[in-house]
Parts: structure tokens; sequence; C-alpha cells
């Protein structure tokens, strides 16, 4: 039983961390509420439209490919810094996983994903 010493006292730290936070900032915060605070967009400038605003859908696909490609790409660094290491099975292995992102790029790039203007 001594071995599930350190994994409960993980679980309570990850459970209390997020009640300690939420405490020091209720104790730390300012109480009064202006206009501005209440408002929407709070930079100080005057909305110059509503907040309910519809957006195309194309606004989301592009951002949900700049996030796909985004994150896959991270896989590289590894690749890069390990290269000598990994030999030509890494090569090879790098080789097929660019190819794989390049044919997605193509596929959304056919399919007007891409397309700035709609």
């Amino acid at each position: 039983m001594s071995d599930y010493i350190p994994i409960l006292i993980f679980l309570l730290v990850a459970a209390s961390f997020p009640a300690v936070t939420f405490a020091a900032s209720a104790l730390v915060q300012r109480r009064s509420r202006g206009r501005t605070d209440l408002s929407p967009y709070e930079c100080g400038i005057e909305t110059s439209s509503v907040a309910r605003e519809r957006i195309s859908v194309h606004y989301y696909i592009v951002a949900v490919l700049f996030v796909i490609f985004d994150v896959e790409t991270i896989f590289l660094f590894p690749w890069a810094v390990k290269y000598d290491a990994l030999g030509m099975f890494g090569l090879v292995e790098m080789a097929v996983f660019v190819l794989i992102l390049v044919v997605g790029y193509v596929y959304a790039w056919r399919k007007g994903a891409l397309e700035w203007a709609s």
C-alpha cells in the first residue's frame, strides 16, 4: 500500500491546485464592476458591431487546417534533433510522414479550403 502514497499525494495536489487558485483569485480581485468590465470586449475602444455577429464557416475551416498542419509540423523537431541517431530508418519514416502531410495539404487545396475570398 505504501507504493500508492506518491500517487495519492499527486492526486491531492492536482485536486487542490484549482481550488487554491480560485480562492486566491477571489481574495485578490477588485470588487467594483464598471460599464467597461461588463462589455464583451474591454480594450477601451467602443464596440463597432454586435458581439453575436455571424462568421463564415470558411473562417473556421481555415483555422482548423492551420491548427492541424501546425501541430503536425511540431513532430518534425524531435526528428531533426535525433537525426543522426535515427539514420536511414528515421529519414524514410519522416519522408512518409511529410508525404502524408503534403497529400493532406493538396487535398485541402483542391477542395478549395485554402481560398481566402469566398
